[in-house]
């Protein structure tokens, strides 16, 4: 079948995009207008009750989760990553869940704290946050230092997922300082960064979503020619 991929310019989406464009896969992609608040109405959480982008709808019914349906790609098609059975199975599964249930999340408290924390003490968790975030970036940058994340010859979905990390401090929040992050202090990371950019999967994406010349080297505000980032 054609999947179809229910995204957002510059939301989470994009990571499963660079997926399916990398493997060639068949999909049709479905605008979901935040601006209109789609995300939240009747008819999207009948697909993800959770009300969050992506939502990829497969013949097993609609997936959620970011990772969830990276796995699921890189089980059904292969080339997202190793099988069941590889030797490095075991790293690729623990560091896609560092990458989906430890990083994704403190981003989503740095962008939108006011989900998480009375206003008066924002300040504090952004504080909080940004400090837990250096820390992580700096075990990623250990990682990356073998190029690929997992150091094969092949990127995998763990360098599609880091790259989109490694572009989002550096334009969210809009509101907020970002100068906590500079991707120039983290080598192995940029060149990882450099190398996604430098894949056909990736002018996919840029026409797509209006994501400039430099989507994780450099990124600069989304220009999509439909849809919101925000």
């Amino acid at each position: 079948m054609t999947y179809v991929l229910h995204y957002a310019p510059d939301n989470a989406s994009l990571i499963v995009r660079l997926a399916l464009e990398h493997r060639g896969l068949p999909y049709r992609a479905a605008l979901v207008d935040r601006a209109a608040k789609a995300q939240e109405t009747t008819g999207f959480r009948k697909l993800n009750p959770n009300g969050l982008i992506p939502v990829l709808e497969t013949p097993e019914g609609p997936l959620f989760e970011t990772g969830a349906i990276l796995l699921y790609l890189a089980d059904r098609h292969g080339g997202l990553g190793p099988g069941p059975d590889a030797p490095t199975r075991g790293d690729f599964l623990k560091w896609l869940f560092f990458l989906s249930n430890t990083i994704h999340p403190a981003l989503r408290r740095l962008f939108y704290p006011e989900k998480y924390i009375a206003l008066a003490h924002i300040d504090a968790m952004r504080a909080g946050t940004q400090t837990d975030l250096a820390q992580h970036y700096a075990t990623l940058e250990a990682q990356a230092v073998r190029g690929w994340l997992l150091g094969g010859p092949a990127p995998t979905a763990l360098d599609f997922y880091a790259a989109a990390l490694l572009r989002w401090p550096k334009l969210y929040p809009a509101t907020a300082s970002r100068d906590w992050f500079d991707l120039a202090t983290h080598p192995a990371l940029a060149r990882l960064a450099a190398a996604v950019e430098a894949l056909p999967a990736t002018v996919a994406l840029q026409n797509a979503e209006g994501l400039g010349d430099t989507p994780f080297t450099a990124p600069s505000y989304p220009q999509p020619p439909e849809g919101s980032a925000t």
